[in-house]
């Protein structure tokens, strides 16, 4: 039987680690372009550009406008060794990992209502102007409007190494849900925002069980 494929994310992880011993990259070097990666890869520029965002949420590399994507201290980054070493083979594993993630994405709610984020805006207009929006996409930018860059960086590897099927794109239900969700944290109501957070999630599991 034919293993799956690695995600793309941590595809371009290993990328990087050969690129590092391969040529020799320093700290502070350039990196190829997005379309050389595109190239080796062989995926398209946007997943491309998508994946190097993380990765420089993530503290892994440093993009520079105008001049390009830089390497930053990889190799004593331990977040990623951490989260690559916990391997989801049995039920709990996965069950952790889950409620982790859940319990980021309800403490970003809090910390959005505490800091009464200014990025809400540009949540709520996406979900009523675009129609390409996959469900992942809110939770990752509602958890970057938080502010809390420690969070932000675990969700993120969490997402990754996530069985969750959140890369389906948004139904109208999903838009309305969402849109609610953002009015309760404007209210100031972080407690009705979580709850409505648990529903959607609820929802979505319920949906899939059939």
């Amino acid at each position: 039987m034919t293993s799956a494929s690695p995600k793309l994310f941590t595809e371009i992880v290993r990328q990087l680690r050969q690129l590092i011993e391969q040529e020799r990259i320093p700290i502070g070097g350039k990196l190829p372009s997005e379309r050389e990666l595109a190239e080796r890869l062989e995926v398209g520029r946007s997943t491309i550009r998508e994946a190097l965002r993380s990765l420089e949420l993530l503290g892994l590399i440093e993009t520079r406008r105008g001049e390009g994507t830089f390497l930053a201290d990889f190799r004593n980054h331990k977040l990623v060794e951490i989260l690559a070493t916990f391997i989801l083979k049995d039920t709990k594993s996965t069950i952790d990992i889950h409620s982790t993630r859940q319990a980021l994405e309800k403490q970003a709610i809090h910390e959005v209502v505490e800091g009464k984020s200014a990025s809400l805006s540009v949540l709520k207009n996406a979900l009523v102007t675009t129609d390409d929006i996959q469900q992942e996409w809110f939770l990752k930018e509602l958890v970057i409007a938080s502010g809390n860059r420690l969070s932000m960086k675990i969700w993120l590897l969490l997402n990754e190494y996530s069985s969750r099927p959140f890369r389906t794109e948004m139904t109208e239900e999903d838009r309305s849900h969402w849109l609610e969700l953002i009015e309760s944290i404007e209210a100031g109501n972080s407690q009705q925002a979580q709850l409505q957070l648990a529903a959607w999630e609820q929802r979505l599991r319920g949906e899939l069980d059939r």
